[in-house]
């Protein structure tokens, strides 16, 4: 079994595959001063959760855009799986070329989410990532990554606001179905929402015209959902795109046979 490893700013998710099947995934809040002992717990506890014996695990693959995470993760997979982790990074054949002015920039993130995206989707593909930053990342035919847009997750819109206004409170996502609302909660939430879908549509707009091809636009990411729901212009909301990146990269550097496409 392959245990496939994403850590976010916000969100640590696991996947357990069996042969080419997800047949599992867990989540937990990413946090610098957890121990290798405690992640090494909750993975166990994840793993038993699954009907899973740890000696079960016979790879790992990390992909990290923390790295104050990794010292105490990685050790924690040495340690409870007996496992050396395969770290997404410079150098890994991912099936995708980085025209970037510096590749090295690239976040692991995105280099899985554009792998996966390519892999499974084909091209030319727009892949929108709403984590704790949203990303935009522009994938052509032959799988080459041509950059794109970083903007403020919907989260961290939301709590600016709450932040830096004395009068206003923290607030849920949520969808709205009005501009023309009665109350303080309500009128930021349906700012928040309604500020962001916009945005959202103006950059894939801006996407097609500059690229001159119609994307296909693959969204991703917790809270892609509620964004994606409610607009035309996202083909296709797929939540497990990362953990597909994941099991594509691992097979290309692990020599593995590649199946036509990984079942979820």
């Amino acid at each position: 079994m392959l245990l496939v490893v994403d850590i976010g700013n916000t969100n640590i998710t696991l996947g357990l595959y069996d042969e080419e099947k997800l047949v599992a995934s867990y989540r937990l809040t990413t946090w610098f001063k957890r121990t290798s002992d405690e992640y090494g717990f909750m993975i166990e506890h994840f793993l038993s959760s699954a009907k899973v014996e740890t000696e079960a695990i016979e790879d790992v693959i990390i992909s990290s855009v923390v790295p104050k995470v990794m010292h105490s993760f990685t050790n924690s997979i040495r340690r409870y799986l007996k496992r050396e982790p395969l770290i997404v990074g410079p150098g890994m054949k991912s099936g995708i070329v980085i025209k970037y002015d510096n590749p090295k920039e690239v976040g692991a993130d995105r280099i899985v989410d554009a792998a996966g995206a390519h892999f499974y989707y084909g091209g030319d593909l727009l892949v929108i990532d709403f984590g704790t930053a949203t990303t935009f990342e522009y994938i052509d035919q032959e799988g080459v990554y041509h950059g794109g847009v970083i903007m403020p997750g919907v989260e961290i819109s939301a709590k600016a606001l709450s932040d830096n206004a004395a009068k206003l409170p923290e607030i849920a996502i949520n969808k709205k179905n009005s501009v023309l609302v009665k109350n303080t909660i309500d009128a930021m939430q349906s700012g928040v929402y309604f500020g962001y879908l916009g945005a959202c549509e103006y950059i894939i707009r801006r996407f097609k015209e500059e690229t001159k091809k119609d994307l296909k636009v693959i969204a991703t990411g917790g809270l892609g959902k509620i964004i994606a729901q409610n607009t035309k212009l996202i083909d296709i909301y797929d939540r497990e795109l990362t953990f597909k990146g994941l099991y594509y990269i691992y097979q290309k550097n692990r020599g593995k046979k590649l199946c036509d496409k990984p079942e979820f």
